[in-house]
């Protein structure tokens, strides 16, 4: 089992930076893959980046490229969410999931588990 356990959301105003934080606890032996996805007011869950445990990154789409970084440190079983010049459509509640295997990041299904999120909230 591993636990995850995700900080560092709130309410900003567009423009602004947060950095979202997700710790690991548990068997995290086997935590071979950890990402950020998010899901915004009435829409589906979307990939946003994730990490292997080598630090090879799978970058978002497009609407996050260039101002969302995803970094890892294995020592403090942690990944880390930096999202720069926040807009309202970032709107969503993050979340951060890990994998032992993975084939496509980009899809929710390959995930053994998840946290309860964090509420990221960009005002115009």
């Amino acid at each position: 089992q591993v636990q995850l356990v995700e900080s560092g959301g709130g309410l900003v105003q567009a423009g602004a930076s947060l950095r979202l934080s997700c710790v690991a606890s548990g068997d995290t032996w086997n935590v071979y893959y950890m990402a950020w996805f998010r899901r915004p007011p009435g829409s589906e869950l979307q990939f946003v980046g994730g990490i292997t445990r080598k630090g090879i990154i799978t970058d978002g789409p497009d609407s996050v490229k260039g101002r969302f970084t995803v970094s890892r440190d294995n020592a403090k079983n942690t990944v880390w969410l930096q999202m720069n010049n926040l807009q309202p459509a970032d709107t969503a509640f993050y979340y951060c999931a890990s994998a032992s295997i993975i084939d496509d990041p980009r899809r929710e299904d390959e995930y053994d588990y998840w946290g309860q999120g964090t509420q990221v909230t960009v005002s115009s």
